[in-house]
């Protein structure tokens, strides 16, 4: 009996092993299995891809159906983005924050009435970006139910503004009262929805349409230049995707000491540059942001009087891009003069737009879809509040592949807040424990994947594509697909190769480690692009998580990324292992350049040389790359030469200047010796 047992248990373990071993080393299903690749689809094919694939795209604007903010947006944007209005701007603010919608349009100032100041404080209160702007006419429209005459109104209903922008048109009509409303959308919603007759609203085109009114008298404003400018708000800054040729806008607030001259001294540092200013503003500080120049300007509590009890932000327009060569000179010297200073965006002008949000609007255009299967949703505080619930729901399953020292690293803030799994090669049972987690050995795959939400690969670059295609392709249906190597095209084109169309894929890129983010990831950049995304809301779950912790988020594509980075990281690596074969040392008086240098040595040479083999092998400069550098050692040792050449035949010309010239002093004092003897003889 015991020798059957041993033999039976020597025949399970055998097996374990056997398969653990196969699913680390070569595919469990053959490639010719794996689904087709959408982007090498066909085109009949793609015709019919269902247009709900389309991850939905949504835009807030205050005020009901139809008002004139839903009406700029169609006419900036389009009609084939998602219009969710809100009740109030703050509403507004907080939807974009809470990643209830993607972005948002707001008015800033009106030719007539001047800056919305409501909108510049709200500006301050939340950590959100223009990406755009748009000038909009405003033209109002004299609307009432189908079949009413001018001649049969009795009162006009709309927002008390423009009540006052129509005054003179409103006195031409005869016994006819104005009465105030919240909104102009509104008042033509009020007059439908309780089919007032007699009555008229002052809106926009679009709300007679939306209401299905008549529309009585066009361009009925008193003055017809009666433009407001509109702003686009994101939770990511575009200003990288501002080319030179692109005409560019940006917006700063900054505070400054109560000095004599400090406004002068602030502007100056655009004017000296030849920076066109196209508008200034002040605003009184908000309390938070006055306790913070409080304790930046040491102001002690016991010396209340030295408080001032007024102090103002600056919201400051100018026309050049945030990263132009004067720009960046001049924002450095404003904060130089400027205790407080915060870049609110830098934007393209004349109604462009940049980045994430034309790719989107190109793939629609692509599309030559008519219509998108979601529009003109009016979206309501109790329709906010609820998708508030439905977002903040269960935590999130992630499942970490890959749990050395960057997954436990972003493993550990995961478990924070959500249900972390682990799974590799060498046994984490311990360091998954502390955090809260749970490992998972490769003989218990499918325990592993049950129920994930989130799979999340922290491989080598090199090992990546060999992992995924390892993985049961039914482990991976319907779940969120996650990957953070430092290059994005390479496994972008993996997953989009080997997942099938039920599999959402994101690309993300936490552009930092344990080193830099030791101290907390604030304003360190997370890199990320949807790319196939069917279930939102769990999307934005995950990438709140990084929003959370304060990263500063840039949406890009897989493309673009390593258009910028790819070659960077590979140079930082490279010149970082360069210096390392150098084995240099810490001295007891490194200069701070010095010590940068053994900083970027050492955070280079921590890292494996898998990751910056890869570095290499996906990037398609870096052989370029490599030879320009040597070109370059080479330059840098003839200018080295040529110098030592120049100074040492300088040294010999001074040297023989100095011999003629004290050849020529010693025959003038011959000559002077002889003429004293002459005239004493």
């Amino acid at each position: 009996k015991f020798r059957l047992f041993a033999i039976f248990f020597r025949f399970f373990v055998y097996n374990r092993i056997s398969g653990a071993l196969s699913l680390l080393k070569c595919p469990l299903i053959s490639p010719t299995h794996r689904p087709n690749n959408p982007l090498k689809m066909s085109s009949d094919s793609r015709e019919n891809l269902d247009v709900k694939s389309f991850y939905p795209t949504k835009v807030a604007f205050q005020g009901e159906p139809g008002a004139y903010s839903e009406k700029c947006l169609k006419s900036m944007l389009g009609d084939k983005l998602i219009a969710v209005g809100c009740q109030t701007f703050e509403e507004v603010f907080k939807s974009v924050s809470n990643r209830y919608v993607d972005y948002a349009l707001i008015p800033i100032e009106n030719s007539l009435g001047g800056s919305i100041h409501v909108n510049y404080d709200l500006l301050m209160r939340y950590n959100l970006f223009i990406i755009g702007e748009y000038e909009f006419r405003v033209e109002h429209c004299l609307m009432a139910l189908k079949g009413t005459k001018i001649s049969d109104l009795k009162k006009v209903l709309s927002h008390e503004q423009a009540l006052a922008q129509c005054e003179n048109y409103i006195r031409t009509l005869d016994n006819v009262e104005s009465i105030p409303s919240y909104d102009t959308a509104g008042s033509a919603k009020n007059i439908a929805e309780n089919n007032l007759e007699g009555c008229a609203a002052i809106a926009s085109e679009l709300a007679a349409e939306t209401y299905g009114l008549e529309i009585l008298e066009h361009n009925i404003e008193d003055d017809h230049a009666n433009f407001t400018r509109f702003i686009l708000l994101s939770r990511s800054s575009v200003s990288i995707y501002l080319l030179p040729n692109i005409p560019a806008k940006t917006t700063v607030v900054f505070s400054l000491p109560n000095e004599a001259g400090a406004l002068y001294k602030a502007l100056s540092c655009f004017t000296l540059r030849d920076i066109d200013l196209t508008k200034i503003e002040s605003r009184p500080s908000s309390s938070q942001l006055l306790q913070y120049l409080r304790k930046i300007q040491n102001v002690s509590q016991n010396q209340p009087e030295n408080i001032p009890k007024f102090q103002y932000c600056f919201h400051l327009d100018f026309l050049a891009g945030e990263y132009d060569e004067s720009s960046q000179r001049a924002l450095a010297n404003l904060g130089e003069v400027a205790p407080f200073m915060r870049i609110l965006g830098s934007y393209p002008r004349k109604g462009l737009v940049v980045g994430p949000l034309k790719d989107t609007l190109d793939n629609f255009e692509k599309s030559q879809l008519k219509t998108f299967p979601f529009v003109n949703v009016g979206l309501k505080t109790s329709a906010l509040q609820g998708t508030k619930k439905n977002f903040q729901g269960d935590k999130l399953k992630i499942g970490i592949i890959g749990f050395g020292k960057f997954g436990q690293f972003i493993g550990e803030k995961f478990a924070k807040s959500h249900i972390v799994r682990a799974f590799g090669r060498t046994d984490q049972t311990v360091a998954a424990r502390k955090m809260g987690a749970k490992f998972f050995p490769v003989y218990e795959q499918k325990d592993f994947f049950s129920g994930l939400d989130v799979v999340l690969f922290s491989v080598s670059i090199l090992s990546f594509q060999e992992v995924v295609k390892s993985i049961p392709i039914e482990y991976l249906k319907g779940k969120l697909i996650v990957e953070v190597l430092s290059v994005k095209t390479h496994p972008k084109e993996v997953l989009l190769e080997n997942l099938s169309n039920d599999c959402d894929i994101l690309c993300t890129h936490p552009m930092f480690g344990p080193e830099s983010g030791l101290n907390g990831w604030q304003n360190l950049p997370f890199v990320y692009e949807k790319v196939r995304i069917s279930n939102g809301q769990r999307a934005d779950k995950f990438i709140s998580i990084w929003e959370k912790e304060r990263c500063k988020m840039v949406e890009l594509t897989c493309e673009k990324h390593d258009e910028y980075a790819a070659n960077s990281q590979f140079i930082t690596h490279l010149l970082g292992r360069i210096l390392g074969e150098q084995c240099l040392m810490n001295t007891p008086i490194d200069t701070r350049g010095f010590q940068n240098v053994l900083r970027l040595m050492e955070t280079t040479c921590s890292d494996s040389f898998d990751l910056f083999y890869g570095l290499y092998k996906f990037n398609a400069h870096s052989h370029s790359t490599l030879k320009s550098l040597r070109e370059s050692f080479a330059q840098v040792e003839r200018q080295l030469a040529a110098k030592e050449a120049y100074v040492s035949a300088k040294q010999e010309m001074a040297v023989d200047e100095r011999k003629k010239i004290l050849s020529e002093v010693r025959e003038l004092l011959q000559e002077a010796a002889l003429l004293t003897k002459k005239e004493q003889d």
